[in-house]
Formats: C-alpha cells, sequence, structure tokens
C-alpha cells in the first residue's frame, strides 16, 4: 500500500444554494465575489480543490460561515456540488446513480457528526453494528466486530447501557466506534468534538491519534478550533467566504501565512506547541568524523572558532561531542584515536520546541537533531530556540557554546601547521 496514494481527489467544486445557481456559478468562474450574488443566492463553497493521502489527517478548519460543513458533505454526496467532483478511492461519487453511492458510502466512507447522531432506542453495541446491519453483515459477525471496535474505544462493560446512560464523551465514543465497525476506506468528522467539555475534547483528540496510529485511516476532519486543527492536521486546509485560502502543514501555516487573514487566524497559537525542531534548526558547522583524531578535531574547531566539535562515524551517526581541552589532552598524551566523547542533548526532527527547552538550558552544546537512524541532521542553538518561540523564524546563527576556549595562538603550537579547511561535513 502507497502512503503516498491519493485516497481523496476534490476538483473545483461548487455549491451554490438558492435560485438559478448556474448564473451564480458564472460569476464566481469569473472571479466575482460573494457580494456579487443576489440575495436568494448563496455561494457556499467555491472552487474547492485538494488531494488528501490514504492514512493522513486532513483538517478544514474555517469560522462559522466559511463553508467548510457543506463542503465535506459533499465528500460523501449529503450534498450535491453545483459543479466539480469528488473522487472516493479511485470511485466518482459525484453525479452517479443514488444506489451506487449507498454503495460507496456503505464501502468506503463513514462519518461521525457533532451531535453523535445515535439511534436513542438501540443499545450501544446495536448503535455500532448498525453500519454493518445495512451492509447485510450476519448478526453473529456484526456483534463480534462490534465488540471489537467498542473495546477499542474504551467502552467494554457498556455495550448493553442505551446512549441515555452514557456521558457526551462516551455517546462521542459510540459514533466513532460505529464508523469504524463498518472498516471503510474513509472517515469523515465533523465538528465531532465541539460539544463536548474542553477536557473531554482533548481526551477524545488524544484518542483519535491513538486510533489512528493502530488503525491508519484517511480521516478529513472539520473543526473551527484552530488549537484542535494544529494538535490533528498532518496537513490544515483554511476557508474564507467559501474558499480555501492556504493548504499546509501546521508548521507552514503557522510560520508562512498566506494573507493577514491566516496571519490573524493564527495569531495566538501556541508556537511552542507546534514548531518543531526541524523547522528551526541550523547547519551543524563543527562537525568532525571520529577517524579524523583529535588534532583533526583541534583543527576543525580553530577554523570554525569553537571551543568543541561534535563527532560522526562514516555513516554521519552521531557519537557525541569533543571539546577542545579534552582533545587537547588526547594530543599531550600522545594518543591519535578518539573513543570516548562528552554526551549530546540529541531529539528528533519532529520534536515540538516546547520539549526543547530543558535540554537547551542543561546542555553547554546546541541540541542535535538526528534521524531514526541517529544521524546528525542539523543543531538548534540556545539564542535559536529563543528567537523561534519569541516568533522569529530565522533564529540566530550560533552552533557552540560561548565559553572560554583555547586561543589562537595555543591551537596554532599544538597543530604546527596552517589552518586547513577538513571540517565541516
Amino acid at each position: 500500500m502507497d502512503p503516498n496514494e491519493e485516497q481523496v481527489e476534490v476538483n473545483s467544486l461548487y455549491k451554490v444554494f438558492g435560485k438559478d445557481p448556474q448564473t451564480a456559478l458564472t460569476k464566481l468562474k469569473r472571479g466575482d465575489g460573494r457580494a456579487s450574488l443576489d440575495a436568494n443566492q448563496t455561494a457556499a463553497v467555491i472552487d474547492a480543490s485538494f488531494q488528501v493521502r490514504r492514512g493522513e489527517i486532513f483538517v478544514v478548519m474555517g469560522l462559522s460561515g466559511s463553508g467548510k460543513s457543506t463542503l465535506i458533505r459533499m465528500l460523501n454526496g449529503l450534498v450535491e456540488p453545483t459543479d466539480g467532483w469528488v473522487n472516493i478511492g479511485g470511485e466518482k461519487i459525484t453525479g452517479i446513480p443514488e444506489r451506487q453511492l449507498r454503495t460507496i458510502r456503505e464501502r468506503k466512507v463513514s462519518m461521525v457528526f457533532q451531535n453523535f447522531g445515535l439511534l436513542p432506542h438501540r443499545s450501544v453495541i446495536d448503535n455500532v453494528a448498525y453500519g454493518l446491519e445495512i451492509q447485510k453483515v450476519s448478526p453473529a459477525e456484526r456483534r463480534r466486530r462490534a465488540g471489537e471496535v467498542i473495546e477499542m474505544v474504551g467502552l467494554a462493560g457498556w455495550e448493553h447501557s442505551m446512549p441515555s446512560e452514557l456521558s457526551g464523551g462516551m455517546q462521542q465514543r459510540v459514533g466513532i466506534a460505529r464508523a469504524l465497525a463498518t472498516d471503510t476506506e474513509v472517515l469523515l468528522m465533523d465538528e465531532a468534538f465541539s460539544a463536548l467539555d474542553p477536557l473531554i475534547r482533548r481526551e477524545m483528540q488524544e484518542q483519535l491519534l491513538e486510533l489512528q496510529g493502530r488503525l491508519g485511516k484517511t480521516i478529513i476532519f472539520i473543526t473551527h478550533d484552530l488549537n484542535e486543527a494544529m494538535f490533528l492536521g498532518e496537513r490544515i486546509a483554511v476557508m474564507r467566504d467559501g474558499r480555501i485560502v492556504q493548504i499546509g502543514t501546521p508548521e507552514k501555516i503557522l510560520t508562512d501565512p498566506a494573507n493577514d487573514y491566516v496571519a490573524q487566524f493564527v495569531a495566538d497559537v501556541d508556537r511552542a506547541r507546534v514548531v518543531t525542531a526541524g523547522a528551526v534548526m541550523e547547519h551543524a558547522r563543527a562537525v568532525v568524523q571520529q577517524g579524523a583524531g583529535p588534532r583533526g578535531a583541534l583543527r576543525v574547531m580553530r577554523d570554525d572558532q569553537t571551543s568543541a566539535a561534535f563527532v560522526v562515524n562514516r555513516n554521519r551517526e552521531l557519537l557525541g561531542a569533543i571539546t577542545d581541552r579534552d582533545a587537547l589532552h588526547l594530543v599531550q598524551s600522545g594518543v591519535s584515536t578518539m573513543t570516548r566523547f562528552s554526551p549530546v542533548a540529541s531529539v528528533a526532527p519532529g520534536t515540538v520546541l516546547a520539549d526543547l527547552v530543558v535540554p537547551s538550558i542543561e546542555s553547554p552544546l546546541p541540541v542535535v537533531v538526528t534521524d531514526d537512524a541517529g544521524r546528525l541532521q542539523g543543531v538548534v542553538p540556545r539564542v535559536t530556540l529563543l528567537a523561534a518561540l519569541g516568533g522569529d523564524s530565522n533564529g540566530g546563527t550560533a552552533s557552540a557554546p560561548k565559553q572560554e576556549r583555547l586561543s589562537p595562538s595555543e591551537l596554532d603550537a599544538i597543530l604546527g601547521s596552517a589552518p586547513t579547511k577538513e571540517a565541516a561535513l
């Protein structure tokens, strides 16, 4: 299964409510805005296009009236577009017979609603099994599958309770379980957590990410809450007045807003919880291969005017750091190899800035960014971290601590040669 495969394709979707939508469509396509339409016409969605990859959480964010709820209802055929088309898993769902559309809904796309949408006269397990009943799954099999997802969402023991006996968060878990039970490829969630109180809402967001990690569904999530969008979305589409004004990762939208509207929208976001080390890291200048020995390390430090260097092996896997004084001790002792290094604080590229603060304070060296194989990717100096937390994406330029180091004359006396550039890898 290709993770980059497009699971949902949306092409130039328009939706106009009211009389004579085609006349309104003509105006919109030539660039006129909502204000140009007649009083009995409403342009809910204007020229929306995007693709969602298999297994991605794609968030559509916007204020009330931005068109996001109409958009998601066009993705499963609840609302027929005025123009444009939608593909789900390679099948077109716009302009097709109702019977064919129902089959696609049953097999490929499920929806979780804001108001839970539970059947009040059915127990939890019967609500969860309802979609399987529609699919004509045998009673024994649907109860088995319903029981599995009930346990998955943390409702084991509540199978025979009625919706009225459950809290709001528990009812929404039933709604999610019902959508998961049918094992469709795409999950649409329309303001699914907005009716919950803040603590339960955060808990549901975390559980959704946990379920996504296990199941790898393709999720399109609608919300008006920016923090929710930033927390859940791998990519976010920002809507305004029916149009998508920007699509990007949470970091991209926060650090490079497309226009003033998006900039104002994200102005109050906690950057420390969104921006990552990989987004602000700098090139590590003082880097030396282990085989260069202590003299090679000293040359690197002299050339880059630093008091320490990061040591890597031939595969660029980080081994640690060596200070000028430690390297000098090895040279004076007649040791030509480096085998022991000072530990350094390292993080993954996806680590948010909030999690860099403590290691940055505790380490005299910049925090190092490494990939899954431990290879050096870059560094986040303390000055860069502080600048990024303050909203300056340019940060600073430093790759070693500002501490007392050997003087150039001392290094020249030790190395006995003119500076050479065998340093930066």
